[in-house]
């Protein structure tokens, strides 16, 4: 028997998920959630659509929605709408997929506390939390972690992970992302919470973005940030882009819970726009798409994708190919979208602890919100806040 999911938040975002989640074999039901009617009539007019959606399947009040009685929700709404949502639903007694990352807020103490409301609420009530982030499924992640499982890195020694998004990059440009994200009745209360940030002292930075630069190293390695000494770099323009912000690039080391260092760049004013990491061992190392092996040189390659992906059911792809003839299965940010959509189903439907639960996502954001408070303390030393590992429970058999 299949889970019944709500999907909230059917933007550009929301809307690259939504037929992988309708395509799923472990979901019965869809529900639709969205305060735009328009958007929810493209996916509710669709022929294929119809056996799962059903005639109530839409919503633009979140609250009936979970009234309904879902199972699950999948969260793509604006950042700083994400934890107050996933609480919510969790109090409802429903599990919850949110889009990264946990809350995008100016004050840290705020990040942070919803942290541990989050890993609160998923003891109390039994269900389930994951943050989609998609670094975590991207195809060297999956094979860094399966070699370090096999313990091929030796002892770790060093990690780096880049976050380069500018402002104004081609193809990609932030200022269009945030012009979508405050547009619209949600966007414009959004700005007028800005406002009150702003106006109390709050400052955003890039490392409170901290989940696609921080998650490959930390997933792969199994620990946590412990201490962390960040350095800020002012803007170099005017550009209206960096109003809530008096930093642009954001560069930390940290102190690993397993004796490694980790460099972390979070950049959004610099030349090449990337994602990635490079994680070094004292027997082997992964750098720039590459495994090099020190005592057994003949191991030294670069794995193609189809190596380095876990396997995903093959029922899922199939499905999904019928549903869109010719569209990639795996989705974007390095094919990790199918990734993320089948272990968090899989996870709901066999009530277990997903990848990426609400411990592993603090550990993300704590690392991000104690450096940018280093950075505006001039590069000060500074303890991560640690919420611990979470209620024993075998880890997830996809992670």
């Amino acid at each position: 028997m299949g889970i019944t999911i709500g999907l909230v938040g059917l933007g550009s975002f929301g809307r690259q998920f939504a037929e992988l989640f309708h395509s799923h074999p472990g979901v019965d039901r869809v529900m639709l959630c969205d305060r735009d009617e328009e958007r929810m009539k493209s996916f509710a007019g669709k022929e294929t659509w119809g056996p799962k959606l059903g005639a109530e399947g839409c919503y633009t009040d979140y609250a009936a929605l979970l009234e309904s009685g879902v199972d699950a929700v999948a969260i793509f709404t604006q950042p700083w709408l994400h934890a107050p949502q996933a609480l919510r639903a969790l109090e409802a007694g429903a599990s919850v997929y949110s889009a990264v990352p946990v809350i995008m807020v100016p004050d840290g103490d705020e990040i942070i506390d919803w942290c541990g409301k989050l890993c609160d609420a998923v003891k109390s009530t039994g269900k389930h939390y994951m943050l989609g982030e998609t670094t975590y499924y991207r195809p060297e992640a999956m094979f860094c972690r399966r070699m370090a499982r096999e313990g091929a890195f030796g002892n770790f020694v060093y990690a780096e992970g880049d976050y380069f998004h500018s402002f104004d990059q081609p193809g990609c440009d932030l200022r269009e992302v945030y012009a979508a994200r405050f547009s619209g009745a949600a966007g414009r209360e959004g700005l007028e919470e800005q406002k009150s940030y702003i106006a109390r002292g709050k400052m955003n930075g890039p490392m409170h973005y901290p989940t696609h630069s921080v998650s490959g190293p930390i997933c792969v390695m199994r620990t946590r940030a412990v201490k962390v000494a960040c350095f800020g770099q002012a803007p170099r323009t005017d550009d209206p882009f960096f109003d809530d912000s008096g930093i642009s690039n954001e560069t930390a080391i940290f102190q690993l819970a397993n004796g490694a260092v980790m460099r972390i760049c979070e950049h959004r004013e610099c030349a090449v726009g990337r994602e990635g990491f490079r994680i070094y061992g004292d027997a082997c190392a992964y750098e720039n798409g590459r495994w090099r092996d020190k005592f057994k040189p003949e191991n030294n390659r670069q794995p193609a994708v189809e190596e380095m992906r876990d396997p995903i059911p093959q029922e899922f792809e199939d499905v999904y190919a019928k549903a869109k003839p010719g569209a990639g299965f795996y989705g974007g940010h390095g094919g990790s979208h199918a990734y993320l959509v089948n272990e968090f189903v899989d996870a709901v439907a066999h009530d277990r602890r997903p990848a990426i639960d609400a411990w592993e996502a603090a550990r993300y954001m704590a690392a991000g919100v104690a450096a940018h408070k280093s950075a505006l303390a001039g590069g000060e030393l500074l303890d991560v806040p640690d919420f611990g590992d979470g209620p024993a429970e075998a880890a997830s058999s996809a992670g």
